[in-house]
């Protein structure tokens, strides 16, 4: 698999949020599996913008603007873990595995994070693999056998015995775990997950027009909740990348608002999804209608990692406030009251 990347249509740049998050919902609402490897496409390259050198900047986005190298994150630990050794010459060994590594041996420059074992240094290191340049990182496909996204190629992978140079470590240790950028990237990921409830209101609206049945007053009110609640969700993605830049709210606060978004888009899929089922019965999701295929696939990606540790993350911060009048206004405003 390959993804054309053109330059005019990604930034690589953070501070360009907002139109970064239109195109994952466009690409999710095309696809979702290719929503979700070039979610980890964007995720990798923002990482590189925020914590890379000038050198490293200028030669992995180069790398993608001219060598069409496609990035991804992987970060999912298996029970062997993944190491990072230093040996005498300055380089690193690695060993160990990761799981839920979306594109496979496709990603050609895939970012991992390692637990450093060096006598100088500790802490969980950043790194970004020269697929090419390295030993060849074995994969598991029979880990990856999901009722959904079977397209996305998400495998185990091996990476003992690849050898990296310092050149190939991002940023500083434990980086990939600064606030609010690590848990703030959700918004990326529920990006794609709205444009998957966008094709489910586009393909249940035609379906339905295709067997005329507009006229119905059922049909009718299903049609216009699954209109209001993406529009709902639409609103809630550019809010809360509003509040990302503006740089006028505390960590605590922005995750917390991050955490009500994710909560709200994963509640927006269910109930769209629920309501087109009822909308076009069984015979819209027989194979090969594209409904079946995007209710697996959004099904299954709205299985993100810790959903009932952030809602209680909400909450938690809900109750660490005096009251409740200013919630989610900027540091600034609550100042100047």
């Amino acid at each position: 698999m390959s993804l054309p990347i053109e330059k005019s249509k990604i930034s690589f740049k953070s501070d360009n949020l907002i139109d970064n998050l239109t195109l994952l919902k466009s690409i999710g609402k095309a696809s979702l599996p290719v929503g979700r490897i070039f979610e980890g496409h964007m995720n990798a390259l923002q990482l590189v913008d925020i914590y890379g050198t000038e050198g490293q900047k200028k030669r992995w986005f180069e790398e993608v603007t001219s060598g069409q190298k496609l990035f991804g994150v992987w970060n999912t630990q298996d029970q062997d873990g993944v190491f990072a050794h230093e040996r005498a010459d300055g380089n690193f060994l690695l060993k160990g595995s990761k799981t839920f590594c979306s594109g496979g041996d496709q990603i050609q420059r895939p970012l991992i994070t390692a637990e450093l074992k060096s006598p100088s240094v500790k802490g969980w290191q950043m790194c970004i693999i020269p697929t090419e340049k390295v030993a060849a990182i074995k994969q598991d496909k029979s880990f990856w056998q999901p009722l959904g996204m079977r397209a996305s190629a998400s495998f185990r992978m091996d990476f003992t015995g690849i050898i990296l140079s310092r050149e190939d470590l991002l940023g500083a240790p434990n980086d990939y775990y600064k606030q609010p950028h690590f848990s703030s990237g959700a918004i990326r990921f529920c990006s794609v997950q709205l444009g998957g409830a966008e094709a489910v209101l586009e393909e249940t609206h035609q379906l339905l027009k295709s067997i005329n049945r507009t006229e119905d007053s059922f049909q009718k009110a299903r049609i216009a909740e699954m209109s209001f609640l993406i529009e709902t969700g639409n609103l809630w993605i550019r809010q809360a990348a509003d509040k990302i830049q503006s740089g006028q709210h505390g960590n605590e606060q922005i995750i917390a608002y991050i955490n009500m978004a994710r909560s709200m888009i994963e509640e927006t899929c269910l109930r769209c999804m629920a309501l087109s089922e009822r909308s076009v019965g069984a015979r819209g999701l027989l194979r090969p209608e594209n409904l079946e295929r995007i209710h697996r696939d959004l099904t299954t990606y709205l299985r993100q990692p810790a959903p009932d540790a952030s809602l209680v993350s909400i909450g938690d911060f809900v109750f660490k406030q005096p009251d409740t009048r200013q919630l989610w206004e900027s540091q600034i405003v609550k100042k100047l009251k």
